[in-house]
C-alpha cells in the first residue's frame, strides 16, 4: 500500500470560488462552509465564492478562507476512504494539517488563523515590509547576502525555502530591495517582488508572535493522530506542547518546505495529495523529487481523477 502524505497550501493560493464546486457536490464539504459561515459571519462564504479577489487576498480573510477550502476538500477525501500516513502544510497550511491530524478542531483553527492574520497585519505598518522570490541561487549563497544586508542595518532573512533554486526572502522594504540587488550581482537569475501585505516569516514578525502565544492559550491543542512534519524543523511532531511552541516560532522563522518534502520521502512517502486551491505545492514536490507521485485536488474533476488513480486507500 502506498504511503500517503496530504499537503495543504498557504497564503497566495487563494482564488475566488475556491472549494465552491466541491461544496455544491458533497454535503460533508458544504457542512465545513456552513460552519465557517456561522463562526465568521454570513458574508464570509459569499466573499469566498464571489470575491472581490482584492478583499479575499487580505491576510485576515485569506487565511481563514484557505483553511475552509482545504478542510472542505479533505472532508471529501476522508469520506472516500483515503488514509493519511503524514500531513504537512506550507505556512498557513500547517493549520489545515493540524486539523487533519486532529490536533486542532476546525472551529478553533478558524478563529486562530483569523487572529493570526490580524496580528501579522498589525506587526509592521503597510509598505514598510516586503518579500521577494529569488530564483537560481542556493540557500548558503543567499543567506550570505541577507546576513550582509542585515549587518548593514536593514533586516532581511530567508523566509520560504521552497525547492532547489526558489527561495523567498522577507524583511524591511529597503532590506529586501538591497538583498535582491546584491543577489542578482552574485548570480541569482531573477528576483521577483511578491504582492504581500507584510514581511512574513522574518524577525519583524516577533511582536506578532509574542501576542499570538497568548492567543494560543485560549484554544485546545491535542496530540496529533498522525505525524505532522513541521515548517520550522522539517521533523515529524505529535506532542501538543511542541506543536504549540512551533506555531509561535513559525511566525518569524523560515518555512523549510524543501526539507519537509525530503523528510517525508525519507519516511517512505511515495504519494502526495495536495488538498486545497491550486497546485503550487504539487509543482514544488515535483521539483524536489521528480519520481514522486503527486495529485492536486482542488475541484470536482481533480477529485474524481485522484479517486480513479488511487481508489481510496
Amino acid at each position: 500500500m502506498a504511503k500517503i502524505a496530504v499537503l495543504f497550501p498557504g497564503q497566495g493560493a487563494q482564488s475566488v470560488g475556491m472549494g465552491h464546486e466541491i461544496a455544491q457536490s458533497h454535503d460533508t464539504a458544504k457542512e465545513i462552509f456552513n460552519q465557517a459561515q456561522a463562526i465568521l459571519g454570513e458574508d464570509f462564504v459569499t466573499l469566498m465564492q464571489e470575491g472581490p479577489q482584492e478583499e479575499l487576498t487580505k491576510t485576515t480573510n485569506a487565511q481563514p478562507a484557505l483553511l475552509t477550502a482545504s478542510i472542505a476538500i479533505l472532508s471529501v477525501l476522508k469520506e472516500k476512504g483515503f488514509h493519511m500516513d503524514y500531513v504537512a502544510g506550507h505556512s498557513l497550511g500547517e493549520y489545515s494539517a493540524l486539523v487533519a491530524a486532529d490536533s486542532l478542531s476546525f472551529q478553533d483553527a478558524l478563529k486562530t488563523v483569523r487572529k493570526r492574520g490580524e496580528l501579522m497585519e498589525e506587526a509592521v505598518p503597510n509598505g514598510e515590509g516586503a518579500m521577494a522570490a529569488v530564483l537560481g541561487m542556493d540557500r548558503e549563497a543567499l543567506k550570505s547576502v541577507t546576513d550582509e544586508i542585515t549587518g548593514n542595518g536593514e533586516s532581511v532573512q530567508l523566509a520560504n525555502l521552497n525547492c532547489p533554486g526558489q527561495i523567498v526572502i522577507s524583511g524591511t522594504a529597503k532590506g529586501v530591495e538591497q538583498a535582491s540587488a546584491l543577489a542578482k550581482e552574485r548570480g541569482a537569475k531573477r528576483c521577483l517582488p511578491l504582492n504581500v501585505s507584510g514581511p512574513f516569516h522574518s524577525s519583524l514578525m516577533k511582536p506578532a508572535a509574542d501576542k499570538f502565544a497568548s492567543e494560543l492559550k485560549n484554544i485546545s491543542i491535542s496530540d496529533a493522530s498522525v505525524p505532522v512534519v513541521a515548517n520550522v524543523t522539517a521533523d515529524a511532531v505529535f506532542e501538543a506542547d511542541k506543536i504549540e511552541k512551533l506555531l509561535v516560532t513559525q511566525l518569524y522563522s523560515p518555512v523549510l518546505w524543501e526539507d519537509t518534502v525530503e523528510k517525508l520521502i525519507d519516511l517512505g512517502v511515495d504519494t502526495f495529495i495536495e488538498a486545497g486551491p491550486g497546485k503550487v505545492l504539487s509543482g514544488l514536490v515535483k521539483k524536489i523529487n521528480r519520481r514522486a507521485n503527486v495529485y492536486p485536488v482542488y475541484d470536482q474533476e481533480t477529485l474524481e481523477q485522484t479517486i480513479q488513480k488511487l481508489g481510496g486507500q
